[in-house]
């Protein structure tokens, strides 16, 4: 009885492989490379346009508010201390100049 479930399962499995595969061909004169090609060169805008419309500004976002916490922090410490600290403040407002500007030039560099 128990070999039968076996070669019952293993049947069902091979049949279900065989009729729920697909066979996938590379534009039909089986040239892959021209295939990945094409694929990537529609898949380049849609990358860029969703990176420029939402991952840049997202990091925008984030390193702004991040900015201003820094800066009100400083300024409860320079109010405690009487020392301004400039250098948490001055690389968070590097790299937000750095993400503010990005999408004009990151393009050229990476070669899209």
């Amino acid at each position: 009885m128990r070999k039968q479930k076996i070669i019952f399962a293993l049947a069902l499995t091979i049949m279900l492989l065989t009729v729920l595969s697909v066979s996938v061909l590379a534009a039909g004169s089986g040239d892959v490379a021209g295939a990945v090609q094409g694929t990537w060169d529609t898949a380049k805008v849609q990358i860029k346009s969703v990176v420029n419309g939402v991952v840049f500004p997202v990091l925008d976002l984030i390193l702004a508010v991040f900015f201003f916490v820094k800066i009100g922090g400083a300024y409860f410490d320079y109010r405690k201390s009487g020392q301004f600290e400039w250098t948490a403040p001055a690389i968070l407002f590097a790299c937000l100049v750095f993400t503010l500007t990005a999408p004009l030039y990151i393009w050229g560099i990476i070669g899209m």
